[in-house]
């Protein structure tokens, strides 16, 4: 299996969101023209995004914070994620998507490795934290307490129903965003870590006292959580 170094030269392919693909990303040989036809009197444009969004918002989403490890002196990075899924079973394989402008994109592509918090419910601040851009964002773990993850040594944060430990398996491109697929090295949950007495994480400042009972979900803009059907 390819070890961190080839998973971060894989992933730095893809570090130039806005420019062409690195030379050995290039098919060999000339680049076919895409075929061109008219447009119908009758043919409907394209979706705005803001239609997009609108529609797409009704589908309900859990929330994560992925995180990596400081490659070569840089501090630890995060950013918060709503497009996470699980793949594969064999192999063992989650995947996330991340816009190909994102900042925090390159420097966990540097280290070949991420860790997916998935937040529950009570755990919004947490979230948002990770959700900031630009100069909001030069030190996102500000006042938080966490711990290194057992495979990867990516920041992992007490009190979070789950965590699963990556390293980067594949980068695909899908329109404006990256497709990023890891294969899992290691993973838990708060339930079974306290059933065996695990306390690697220590707690996390404004995280005590988080309903582990449920997900952190978001939905049209806003923050909820899961309750159950009466059986």
């Amino acid at each position: 299996m390819m070890g961190h170094a080839g998973m971060a030269a894989l992933a730095v392919r893809y570090l130039n969101p806005a420019g062409p693909p690195a030379p050995e990303a290039r098919p060999p040989g000339p680049v076919p023209r895409p075929a061109l036809r008219a447009v119908r009197a009758d043919e409907q444009p394209p979706p705005a995004p803001g239609e997009l969004r609108r529609v797409l918002g009704r589908f309900a989403s859990g929330v994560t914070v992925i995180t990596a490890p400081g490659a070569g002196g840089e501090p630890p990075a995060g950013f918060a994620c709503q497009s996470f899924a699980s793949l594969s079973l064999e192999p063992p394989l989650v995947v996330f998507m991340v816009g190909r402008t994102s900042t925090t994109w390159p420097r966990i592509a540097r280290t070949g490795v991420f860790c997916v918090n998935i937040l529950g419910a009570g755990q919004e601040a947490l979230c948002r934290a990770f959700a900031v851009s630009g100069a909001r964002a030069a030190d996102k773990f500000a006042g938080l307490r966490y711990s290194p993850s057992p495979a990867t040594g990516s920041p992992l944060f007490p009190d979070v129903p789950a965590w699963v430990d990556c390293e980067i398996h594949a980068v695909h491109t899908g329109g404006d965003h990256l497709i990023v697929v890891g294969r899992i090295e290691a993973l838990g949950a708060t339930e079974d870590d306290r059933a065996e007495g695990d306390t690697r994480a220590e707690g996390v400042e404004g995280a005590e006292g988080a309903d582990q009972e449920g997900p952190l979900i978001f939905h049209r803009s806003a923050f909820g959580t899961f309750t159950a059907f009466d059986p």
